[in-house]
């Protein structure tokens, strides 16, 4: 990407003042970003590759260092990095974070040979990537603190776009409310495909089939069983995958469980690990080390 594209990139995906995004650590969606959204983490990338486009362009992304298969522990510190910057940085974190995204995304393109045509740069793929952790972050919020009151319902909508912003999306693609969201989700998991090699790149990942053996042996079965009751029902069905009602009572109890244990951290401790993540991007970028 050249200083110009930069620049660009810039001025398009900026358009939240920055009184707002520096706001965000304040907000009510800040405390959507809890310890407990770690566990349907995995569901959310499901969500997010079973867009054709996506999910081609992930399971076959030239891009060794980035990948999860490959390095596990590297990925998910760059993604909770990138959560963290998004909802407690400030707009110069995350002007430098969406420019060492887009180095990335910039080598992430389809081939001759590709089954789908995909450009991780497109602006409508980094909005469907925004929704589902739009969607995964509601959930979670609504499963620990209840239903968002009426009266922040729409900031905490609003706010969102920030999961956009912070990639490639120019934040007026964000759905104008929280009903037009729903319009545009709704459409876009009517389309919603997982092919044979892009359903086995995923099934690998919930079964921690990139782990030991002995790793994968002892908490696979809980992985997959939590990634798939995470999952909305359409994303299962595309995904080809049983769901049992001994499943769902399992599912259920798993979850009350874990609500409870939410419900009893303070706050600050709950986010403490993107909180340091946050400070981490900070020294990376004063120490001239990659984000990513």
């Amino acid at each position: 990407m050249t200083a110009r594209d930069e620049q660009l990139d810039d001025a398009q995906s900026n358009k939240m003042s920055r009184a707002e995004l520096d706001a965000m650590d304040a907000s009510v969606f800040g405390r959507s970003l809890l310890s407990m959204g770690s566990l349907m983490s995995t569901s959310n990338v499901i969500m997010q590759l079973a867009d054709p486009a996506i999910g081609y362009g992930v399971a076959r992304s030239p891009v060794e260092n980035g990948r999860l298969d490959t390095h596990p522990i590297k990925r998910a510190r760059t993604t909770a990095s990138y959560l963290a910057v998004a909802v407690f940085g400030n707009a110069d974190d995350r002007r430098r974070y969406r420019r060492a995204v887009n180095r990335q995304h910039a080598q992430v393109r389809s081939t001759d040979d590709s089954p789908v045509e995909y450009n991780a740069m497109r602006a409508d793929l980094q909005l469907w990537v925004a929704a589902c952790l739009y969607y995964g972050w509601e959930d979670i919020y609504e499963r620990v603190h209840g239903p968002i009151p009426a009266h922040t319902r729409d900031t905490f909508y609003q706010q969102g776009k920030v999961l956009g912003t912070t990639l490639q999306m120019p934040a007026e693609h964000w759905p104008a409310d929280r009903d037009a969201f729903t319009v545009y989700w709704n459409d876009r998991v009517a389309k919603i495909d997982i092919s044979d090699e892009v359903r086995d790149f995923l099934l690998d990942i919930a079964n921690f089939g990139y782990a030991s053996d002995s790793i994968a042996r002892r908490f696979g079965p809980i992985k997959y069983r939590r990634t798939i009751g995470f999952l909305p029902p359409e994303f299962r069905d595309a995904l080809r995958v049983e769901w049992t009602a001994e499943d769902q009572a399992w599912f259920d109890d798993y979850v009350a469980a874990a609500v409870r244990k939410e419900r009893r951290k303070p706050r600050w401790l709950s986010q403490l690990m993107f909180t340091a993540l946050l400070w981490d991007t900070r020294l990376r970028a004063r120490l001239g080390r990659p984000l990513m």
